[in-house]
């Protein structure tokens, strides 16, 4: 991955925010995500949840890790294209006159994802996707600041995700020119410079 990665480690940002923790999709050593129960056909779910998993793990130790007591962790989950994959499924389902499954329907909104995370992992605060229409970690920072400074969230789960390298617009992309499609993510949990 390029640019916005590398900017997400750099400390504190205007708003305040700090990064409490950092993962990113693929790591080395990873092959395929792990499979997430009741998201089908499509890596875009799966990697947002083993993204997200790693990511909190670092911060908290392994799941069930109860948030601190007080303290309000958002999702925030930012794709310029969202699931690709199943999207391009169903229309090719469609196409040929047949149905999709139900799970389609369930999986069809990035909040389904970003929602499972949530609950998997007791957070306490708000559920948000955004699709930018310009430097993604940007629009991310600045939901997770506005979440921040309403008093709706103490912390950020700020999750970027695209599914191909093309996708300049996403600002999560392949790390050098020829690598092979595929879904790539970053993960940052945020928090003000009062977190623990």
């Amino acid at each position: 991955m390029t640019g916005e990665p590398d900017r997400a480690g750099a400390g504190t940002s205007a708003d305040g925010l700090r990064v409490l923790a950092e993962a990113r999709w693929p790591e080395p050593g990873d092959d395929a995500p792990p499979t997430l129960p009741g998201f089908v056909h499509s890596t875009f779910s799966p990697v947002v949840a083993a993204v997200a998993e790693r990511c909190l793990t670092r911060r908290h130790g392994e799941r069930p890790a109860p948030q601190p007591v007080g303290v309000r962790t958002a999702v925030v989950l930012v794709s310029a294209a969202g699931d690709r994959s199943g999207a391009d499924h169903v229309h090719a389902t469609v196409a040929r006159g047949g149905r999709p499954g139900p799970l389609f329907f369930f999986q069809s909104v990035p909040n389904s994802v970003a929602g499972h995370v949530a609950a998997r992992w007791g957070l306490g605060g708000p559920v948000v996707c955004v699709a930018p229409i310009g430097d993604p970690l940007a629009e991310g920072m600045a939901q997770a600041g506005l979440l921040r400074y309403d008093g709706d969230a103490d912390e950020t789960l700020l999750i970027m995700i695209e599914q191909v390298p093309e996708d300049a617009g996403a600002g999560v992309t392949a790390g050098t020119p020829g690598d092979a499609p595929g879904t790539r993510a970053l993960a940052v949990l945020l928090g003000g410079g009062d977190t623990r």
